[in-house]
C-alpha cells in the first residue's frame, strides 16, 4: 500500500470517527423543552413550578407551565400527553399505565380554617348545615376533602358546598359568607398567610385526628408547631397537629433519560432541604408514591448523582450512568470471555490438526493386527493423502509445530507399512523356497 493510499485510509476512517461521535452527540441531546401542569396563578404549585423553571434555565431548557384548576385536571392532562411534568396531590388518581413518579416532594396539609366567632364542632361527624368552600372542581383540595367525607362518613349533602379559590375563600371567610374553607396546600402558602396574620381566622384542630388518617389512603399526620407562620405574633399559638398528603412529582413514562434525570436533580434542590415539617433529606422520597417510580429517579434519589455529573453536561452526564448500569452486567460476562479467547484459539487451529489423527490411530491398529500387501497399498495412498492434506493446510506459525508432528507421525507409519511389505515378502519367498525344495525331492 502506497503512501497517498495509507493517507486516505487514514483520512476516511478519522472522518467516520468523527461522523460517529457526532451522531452519538446528537442522538444523546434532549429535547430543550418541557410543559408542567401546575395550578392555579395564586397556589402553592404554580409557585414551585416557577422555581423549577428558573432551575431548568440554567441548562436552557425551557418549561412551559400550565395553569389548571388544581390535581385532578393536572394528572388528566399528564394522561393524555398535553403535559410532560404534572404535580400532583397525593391520592389523586392517573388514568392509564403511562406516568410514573419522580417522587413524593412534599407535604401537604389539609387545613380547615373557620371564622373566629364561628362555632364549629372538632369533631367533624357533627357538621351539618355549614358553609363550607371545598374546592374548585378539578382540585386535589375538592378530591381531598372527598375522601375526608367519607373518612369520617359525612353525607355530601350534610352541608353546603362552595367552589371559590383559593383568595376569594380567604375573603368570603372573613366577610362572613362562609363557616369553614378547606385548603389542601403548604402551611406557608402566602394566602394561608394572610388569613392566619388577619387575626379573624382560626384554624380548627380535628378531635380523633390520628383515627381520621388511619381511614383516608394516602393521608399521615404532621406536627405544626408553635410559630411556624409567624413568631410575633406567635401563629399558630400552640402545636397543632393536621393530616397531611404527600405531593409528587409525575411524568410521562417515555420522557427523555437525561430530562429525567434533570428534574430529579431540580427536585433534590428544591426539596431536599429542611423545613418546618420535614427534616434534610426526607424528601424527595420513593415511597408512598402510588405510581411506579421511574428507575433513573430511583438511583439519583437513593445513591445521589454520580461524580461525573460535576463535570459533564447534564444530558451526558444522564446518558453516561445508563451506559454504565447497562454494561456492567456485560462487563462480568465479556471480560472472561476475553481471557479466553486466546486458549479458544489456539483449541480451534490444533483442531485442524487433531481431527485427523483418528485415520492414523485406525491405520496403526490394522497393522498392529496384520495386513496382506493390497491393504497395505491401501494404508500408504490414504496416509499420503493425509500427509499432502497436512502440508498444505494453512496455520499461523505459531501452530504449524502442531501439524509437523502430525506429519512426523505420518512418515513413522509409511516406515512400518515398509517394513510390513518387506516381512511379507521375505515370508512369501520364504514360502515359496520351501514349496520349490518340496517339489524337487518329490521329483527325484
Amino acid at each position: 500500500m502506497t503512501l497517498p493510499t495509507r493517507l486516505l485510509w487514514s483520512l476516511l476512517i478519522a472522518a467516520c470517527l468523527v461522523g460517529g461521535v457526532t451522531w452519538a452527540i446528537l442522538l444523546l441531546r434532549p429535547p430543550n423543552q418541557l410543559t408542567l401542569a401546575a395550578g392555579p396563578e395564586d397556589g402553592a404549585y404554580h409557585r414551585i413550578a416557577v422555581q423549577y423553571r428558573a432551575i431548568l434555565a440554567r441548562d436552557d431548557i425551557a418549561l412551559r407551565i400550565l395553569e389548571t384548576a388544581g390535581s385532578a385536571e393536572n394528572a388528566r392532562l399528564l394522561a393524555d400527553g398535553t403535559a410532560d411534568v404534572a404535580i400532583l396531590q397525593g391520592g389523586i388518581d392517573v388514568a392509564g399505565e403511562t406516568v410514573e413518579a419522580i417522587g413524593t416532594i412534599f407535604y401537604e396539609p389539609l387545613v380547615l380554617l373557620y371564622a373566629a366567632n364561628a362555632l364549629i364542632s372538632p369533631n367533624p361527624t357533627h357538621w351539618a348545615g355549614l358553609r363550607i368552600n371545598s374546592g374548585v372542581e378539578g382540585s386535589g383540595t375538592r378530591a381531598a376533602f372527598d375522601a375526608f367525607e367519607q373518612a369520617v362518613g359525612l353525607r355530601p349533602d350534610a352541608n353546603e358546598h362552595s367552589a371559590l379559590g383559593y383568595s376569594d375563600s380567604i375573603a368570603a371567610l372573613l366577610d362572613g359568607q362562609l363557616d369553614l374553607a378547606v385548603f389542601v396546600a403548604p402551611i406557608d402558602a402566602p394566602y394561608l398567610r394572610a388569613a392566619f396574620e388577619s387575626g379573624a381566622i382560626g384554624v380548627l384542630q380535628l378531635d380523633f385526628i390520628e383515627a381520621i388518617s388511619r381511614r383516608m389512603d394516602n393521608a399521615s399526620l404532621v406536627q405544626i408547631p408553635p410559630g411556624t407562620v409567624s413568631l410575633d405574633p406567635p401563629i399558630p399559638s400552640g402545636p397543632r397537629q393536621m393530616l397531611a398528603l404527600e405531593a409528587r412529582l409525575a411524568v410521562r413514562h417515555d420522557m427523555h433519560p437525561a430530562l429525567m434525570n434533570r428534574l430529579t436533580m431540580a427536585a433534590l434542590e428544591l426539596h431536599g432541604g429542611r423545613d418546618i415539617l420535614q427534616d434534610e433529606g426526607d424528601f424527595p422520597s420513593v415511597s408512598g408514591t402510588v405510581l411506579p417510580v421511574n428507575n433513573s429517579a430511583r438511583q439519583l434519589i437513593v445513591n445521589g448523582p454520580s461524580t461525573w455529573h460535576d463535570w459533564l453536561p447534564y444530558w451526558m452526564a444522564a446518558q453516561l450512568n445508563r451506559v454504565v448500569i447497562l454494561l456492567l452486567p456485560l462487563f462480568f460476562i465479556v471480560l472472561p470471555l476475553l481471557r479466553a479467547l486466546p486458549g479458544l484459539y489456539a483449541y480451534a487451529q490444533n483442531y485442524r490438526v487433531w481431527q485427523n489423527y483418528p485415520v492414523m490411530r485406525t491405520i496403526e491398529d490394522e497393522l498392529e493386527s496384520g495386513s496382506d500387501p493390497v491393504t497395505l497399498d491401501e494404508m500408504a495412498e490414504r496416509l499420503t493423502e493425509l500427509d499432502d492434506h497436512l502440508a498444505h493446510l494453512r496455520l499461523p506459525a505459531a501452530y504449524r509445530q502442531t501439524a509437523f508432528q502430525a506429519r512426523v507421525h505420518i512418515d513413522l507409519l509409511q516406515r512400518r507399512i515398509i517394513t510390513e511389505r518387506r516381512r511379507l515378502a521375505a515370508e512369501a519367498e520364504e514360502t515359496a523356497s520351501v514349496a520349490a525344495g518340496a517339489e524337487s525331492t518329490a521329483t527325484s
